[in-house]
């Protein structure tokens, strides 16, 4: 199998197993709460993005991995994780929170777009060995991270329930 089918391979099934797991427990247990617990619990997994700099690491990743790429993914993550961490810094500010749970979800659904599209234009899938040590990051992470962005637009855009 080349190594643009193993790749592709993976990721797609990144995906079903995070849908799968998703769907078993992560979306029950986030619809259990209110909108701002579900938010900060979504908010702090998006927190970490901070180890996407890793793509700038020498002896991490190749140096032949294309560095537009690599920095836009790397900086991306950053401001993601920076946004998601005000978000939880600020949640007892809602008029501060809720615009920083749009922000740090806007950007971070923008940045795994952007960065699938720089992943095809480069053919990053047939040069998946220069991720090296972060090849796992877009197989098993941004799966998850995908996943739990449109969970977090679901939870801002559905109505809110009145307590009973």
């Amino acid at each position: 199998m080349s190594t643009e089918m193993v790749f592709q391979t993976h990721l797609v099934l990144g995906y079903v197993a995070w849908l799968l797991c998703f769907g078993a427990y992560g979306l029950p247990w986030l619809r259990s709460m209110d909108r701002v617990a579900a938010q900060r619990a979504i908010a702090t997994l998006h927190s970490f993005r901070f180890f996407g700099l890793v793509f700038m690491v020498p002896g991490v990743v190749s140096p032949n991995l294309p560095t537009d790429f690599a920095v836009f993914a790397a900086y991306g993550d950053f401001a993601t994780g920076v946004l998601a961490m005000l978000a939880l810094l600020t949640v007892r500010i809602r008029p501060l929170f809720w615009p920083l749970v749009v922000a740090f979800n806007v950007a971070g659904t923008v940045d795994l777009i952007v960065d699938y599209y720089h992943a095809i234009q480069i053919g990053l899938p047939a040069r998946a060995g220069e991720l090296g040590a972060t090849y796992a990051i877009p197989i098993i992470y941004v799966p998850l991270l995908m996943t739990t962005h449109i969970a977090a637009f679901y939870f801002l855009l559905r109505p809110q329930q009145n307590a009973t």
